[in-house]
């Protein structure tokens, strides 16, 4: 029988890997001329990948390009964050003892981001944190992405998971969106990278704290307690 399964986002969930999102973003739109974003605009820019990043920089910025120089941009983007991990990214306060705490109930965790697969498991490997997780998907692992249904279940299933006994924890509308279109619940955090309140995005719970995460709150969302 499948264990229990918390699947974690990681920008703005796990991490907090603004700064060096926001330092290469600002690298690749620099090398067309445009001026660089600021940190208040970050929790509209980030969420959906790398390339929606940029597009919506270039939004920011009314600069209009066509596609194949967007995948340009996209490749510069990838190879200077690619290079710089792990920066200053780290783990939120208490992510580490709460996995610890998962981990030592059994649990299984796995990673469902809209990151590029390779620059996730990049960043979990460089952190030392791959071993713990049973599945990291990106945003193109599939043909989907969160919040599509695909992306989250896909990820359950190649975690050996069932989603029944699956919970989502996330920052963003498409986290939550995610878990509800799979029929899962979900754990939103206000301390990420949302533009709109993650209260106000119909979260199942919302945590202020990883130290909040513990066994007894996965049963009950689960309805196993």
């Amino acid at each position: 029988m499948p264990s229990p399964l918390v699947i974690f986002d990681l920008d703005g969930t796990l991490f907090d890997t603004a700064p060096d999102l926001m330092n290469s973003l600002n690298h690749t739109i620099g090398t067309i001329g445009l001026e660089p974003v600021h940190f208040e605009d970050m929790t509209y820019l980030v969420g959906s990948g790398a390339k929606v990043m940029i597009n919506k920089a270039l939004e920011l910025r009314k600069v209009t390009i066509d596609e194949p120089e967007l995948e340009r941009l996209f490749g510069l983007f990838l190879d200077h964050y690619g290079a710089s991990m792990p920066g200053s990214t780290a783990l939120y306060p208490g992510a580490a003892d709460a996995m610890d705490r998962l981990s030592a109930a059994g649990l299984s965790m796995a990673v469902c981001t809209n990151k590029t697969e390779s620059m996730a498991v990049r960043l979990l490997s460089l952190t030392g944190l791959l071993p713990r997780f049973a599945a990291v998907t990106g945003g193109n692992t599939f043909d989907v992405r969160k919040p599509e249904a695909g992306h989250l279940l896909g990820t359950i299933d190649m975690a050996g998971g069932s989603r029944s006994k699956s919970l989502m924890i996330g920052d963003s509308v498409n986290d939550i969106a995610a878990a509800r279109n799979a029929g899962i619940p979900s754990i939103g955090v206000p301390f990420g990278y949302s533009d709109t309140a993650v209260d106000k995005l119909g979260p199942d719970w919302v945590m202020s704290h990883y130290d909040e995460l513990t066994l007894d709150v996965v049963e009950r969302l689960l309805g196993t307690g």
